[in-house]
């Protein structure tokens, strides 16, 4: 049975025998330190290349669609150059994942 990582979406969800249960979300709250980020050309599709440049960790990629649920439906497709989202800070991570 395989055990994911701290940094992972899966983290939380239990596991029976070899499949994934229903997954659990993993709540990444709004602060008052998150920042306003325009996605930029080079980042469209390529949450995990934005997560890379702003927490060292492309594994994060998860992070934004979590944090800004009503603009990224779909994590990947709707990661788009021009859509505003929030981004939390790493310190807010570290709190929340322990990542």
């Amino acid at each position: 049975m395989a055990t994911y990582k701290k940094s992972s979406p899966w983290f939380k969800t239990k596991q029976n025998f070899n499949y994934l249960d229903v997954l659990e979300y993993r709540v990444i709250p709004e602060t008052d330190k998150d920042y306003p980020y325009e996605i930029e050309n080079k980042f469209r599709h390529r949450p995990d290349l934005l997560a890379h440049a702003l927490y060292g960790n492309s594994e994060l990629w998860w992070i934004f669609a979590q944090r800004n649920p009503s603009l990224l439906k779909d994590p990947v497709f709707d990661f788009e150059p021009g859509l505003i989202i929030y981004i939390p800070t790493a310190s807010t991570l570290q709190n929340t994942l322990g990542v």
